[in-house]
């Protein structure tokens, strides 16, 4: 507890300074004193976060959800636009002495030549006149305040760094926000395993992972993802997980579209981490009434000739659940291939003690917020994409939605089709 209150306030504190930074630099460097752009720019500055703060709790604390959509918003947009109109006024900073000596040398080259000083003329002294006292040493020279024409330098400096910082800001996260509102684009994979049968050759699996429904990604959402899984014709589509980030009763309707999934063998789906923030249990339920089968720690025999299986998220241990690999993939025949669907690609290791020729997984969102892709290195194996781990290939997805901020930036969002490829054939 004294850890977590520990976090709790550095995590405040830097929130805190960089909100007064910002202020800094985008009002209170702008504007005049007591001028209504001054104003409202500093209630902005307190009102924002305090909708951020709403926006993430409000869902946890079960606030009703027409309030959740209300704040989720300007809420969490907030939070993308504060980061990157940080990370732009902090590349300003190096621009803004440039500007401040390219300006004040222009500055000296207009101003007229000043006329030069009369030479002092000498009075001439007494020979009986005593010797004057000594002066009283001069004080240090004290800085001329600034004249008018500095001060307005340094208001266009501010200006044109601040615009520049907030144009560039406001244009990542609309073309991020607008990525993510179109829907997630087809992305093709060819995985070779060995040990797949001629027969299944050019297989082909859609995977979808990190939809997250909620107060802002809803029913047409899903209805995109489905018209693009669809449209690719897939022999069979694996959900892993990361669907919604609430309640059946309030997203319920939001899923309905799932039902119109089409694929030769059928459609799967396994829990992620907001499973349980939101009643996995209810979830599993829900997404077997729309015609998709939950794997929670089993594994099914695929007609084309291999093995599906499906763990629990381990968010679930939590409730006494959780992966369960030997559950899963006890007992079998090893001849035979295995694919595994398991939302965290951390559990790759454990993959490949248990025989696993391929994981599926997804939960990274590729780092969604670039430079998020850095801090997702240091908590998964893998971000993104295909790598090998011993024998076992692992494959992960950047998702279909978007948690938090409705922006992706260096990650677009995606559905993927891996085609299996028989190293037989």
């Amino acid at each position: 507890m004294v850890v977590f209150l520990l976090v709790l306030v550095v995590v405040l504190a830097l929130l805190g300074a960089v909100h007064w930074y910002v202020w800094r630099r985008l009002v209170r460097d702008v504007t005049t004193r007591g001028s209504l752009p001054r104003r409202l720019g500093t209630a902005a500055v307190v009102v924002l976060p305090l909708l951020s703060f709403a926006a993430l709790a409000s869902s946890r604390a079960g606030a009703p959800f027409v309030l959740q959509q209300v704040v989720a918003w300007p809420g969490f947009l907030w939070l993308a636009l504060l980061l990157y109109v940080t990370l732009a006024l902090a590349v300003g900073e190096a621009v803004r002495p440039l500007l401040f000596r390219r300006l004040d040398r222009r500055a000296r080259a207009e101003a007229p030549a000043a006329a030069p000083a009369a030479a002092p003329v000498p009075v001439p002294v007494p020979e009986h006149a005593s010797a004057a006292p000594e002066e009283p040493a001069e004080a240090p020279p004290q800085p001329a305040p600034a004249t008018p024409a500095e001060v307005s330098r340094r208001l266009f400096v501010s200006r044109v760094v601040g615009g520049a910082a907030a144009t560039a800001a406001v244009g990542t996260v609309g073309y991020g926000t607008y990525g993510v509102l179109r829907g997630p684009r087809i992305k093709r994979v060819t995985v070779p395993l060995a040990k797949i049968p001629r027969a299944a050759h050019g297989y082909r699996i859609a995977v979808v992972s990190d939809i997250h429904l909620g107060p802002i990604l809803g029913r047409a959402h899903t209805q995109r993802i489905v018209d693009t899984i669809n449209s690719a014709q897939p022999d069979l589509i694996a959900v892993v997980g990361d669907l919604v980030d609430g309640t059946v009763e309030n997203l319920g309707s939001a899923a309905e579209p799932l039902a119109r999934l089409r694929a030769r063998h059928g459609s799967f789906f396994v829990t992620g981490n907001h499973e349980y923030f939101s009643g996995a249990d209810a979830w599993v339920d829900h997404v077997r009434e729309l015609g998709l089968r939950p794997l929670r720690n089993e594994r099914v025999e695929v007609a084309a000739g291999f093995d599906l299986a499906g763990v629990d998220d381990i968010a679930g241990e939590s409730e006494g659940q959780g992966p369960d690999f030997g559950r899963a993939l006890g007992d079998r025949d090893r001849a035979r291939a295995a694919v595994l669907l398991a939302h965290q690609p951390i559990v790759v290791h454990d993959a490949v003690r248990h025989g696993v020729d391929l994981q599926l997984s997804g939960h990274t969102h590729g780092g969604q917020l670039w430079p998020g892709n850095y801090l997702a290195e240091l908590a998964n194996p893998t971000v993104a994409g295909l790598e090998r781990y011993g024998d076992t290939q692992l494959y992960v997805s950047r998702g279909a939605g978007a948690w938090g901020p409705p922006v992706r930036v260096g990650a677009p969002s995606d559905i993927t089709i891996v085609e299996l490829a028989s190293k037989q054939a």
